[in-house]
């Protein structure tokens, strides 16, 4: 007849009993109650395509998510640098060692370990940042021992997001539109430069246009020419018909007058370096270059206005959706909750030691 297989008494005090007791001594006596803050926002980009979804509905209101900026933001919330801009003066470090939180939940209890690294540590377990990659929501909470605190500190780092968010976007502006600006400057200048030039031109040659001027002065001369043309017929029918005729010398005269004049008009149009055609080749250099330098302004302006929508459309901007909220009762821990959680699986393991136990026992008999 086999013996009875008694399993010891320290298998159920060690899974079960002392577990259970330990639990009902945290949750019931040292754990301390936690406040949970939580805002909800989303980071905007007209440019963007918003997800599907509910991202969808956002999209349709105007709504669209910026991916680099929601990362940047989860990034930002979770440094260091989020952490001194919240513990200025101290403000985070002294919220949780107050002497109402217990020991187990207090930072640095023991005075050994109050660094900023292991601040940083422990502020990690107490602030988080999930984004919903179908809803393009992301979510901020801030775990505390009082309410305000909680509330207080989400409300900082949301403010913090929404202006580091602006940072990016200023600077993204400044690096989109600096060189369009920096364009539109050179050609201001050489537009000036060029209209310059043509102005210190025409002082000097007394020349607004050499190439109108020049049209002008060759129609004088034609009209001159037609004239001359005129008086040296004249001239020979009257020496043909009466070579004594007293208008002959008249007519001579005439003739000599219009000659010297044709001789000023051709020397002002051609002929010297002074002369219209000489300023012409100048002019027409000074003219290309003023309407290049003008259609360089004109296009860089184009530019610039450009990269100035174009930086506006990929504008990015925190728009919040829940404001951090002010708990009135504190949601952690769950106290019955653990308690009934850590006696079940106490049991269990009681449960499977046992049946570990027995086997061994039988097989060794």
């Amino acid at each position: 007849m086999s013996k009875k297989i008694k399993t010891p008494n320290w298998l159920f005090a060690v899974t079960v009993v002392i577990p259970f007791a330990l639990s009902v001594i945290y949750f019931g006596v040292l754990a301390s109650d936690v406040y949970v803050s939580e805002s909800r926002f989303v980071v905007k980009s007209p440019d963007k395509p918003a997800a599907s979804g509910i991202g969808v509905l956002l999209k349709s209101a105007g709504f669209a998510n910026a991916s680099d900026e929601v990362f940047a933001v989860q990034s930002f919330v979770t440094s260091r640098d989020a952490l001194r801009a919240i513990n200025k003066g101290e403000a985070f470090r002294k919220s949780y060692t107050q002497p109402g939180i217990s020991l187990i939940d207090r930072f640095d209890p023991t005075g050994m370990f109050g660094s900023f690294e292991h601040l940083y540590q422990y502020y990690t377990g107490k602030v988080k940042v999930t984004s919903d990659a179908t809803t393009s929501i992301t979510t901020l909470t801030v775990h505390a021992y009082d309410p305000k605190s909680a509330h207080k500190f989400n409300e900082q780092l949301l403010e913090m997001s929404e202006e580091m968010v602006n940072r990016l976007n200023e600077r993204g502006r400044e690096d989109l539109v600096g060189y369009a600006r920096a364009e539109v400057i050179r050609a201001q200048g050489e537009a000036r430069r060029a209209a310059g030039a043509m102005a210190s031109f025409r002082n000097r040659s007394g020349v607004l246009n050499p190439e109108k001027e020049g049209e002008i002065q060759l129609q004088m001369v034609s009209k001159l020419q037609d004239e001359l043309i005129a008086a040296r017929s004249l001239l020979a029918q009257l020496r043909q018909a009466a070579p004594q005729n007293p208008q002959i010398p008249s007519v001579l005269s005439q003739i000599a007058t219009l000659q010297r004049e044709m001789g000023r008009e051709q020397a002002k149009a051609v002929g010297s370096t002074r002369s219209l055609a000489g300023n012409a080749v100048r002019y027409q250099q000074l003219e290309l270059e003023n309407e290049f330098a003008g259609k360089q302004l004109a296009g860089a302006l184009a530019s610039f206005e450009e990269a100035q929508n174009e930086a506006r459309r990929k504008q990015a901007y925190v728009e919040r959706i829940v404001d951090p909220s002010l708990p009135d009762e504190a949601l952690e821990p769950r106290r019955l909750r653990g308690i009934f959680a850590t006696l079940i699986i106490g049991l269990i393991a009681y449960g499977i030691l046992r049946m570990l136990l027995a086997g061994i026992r039988e097989h060794a008999q």
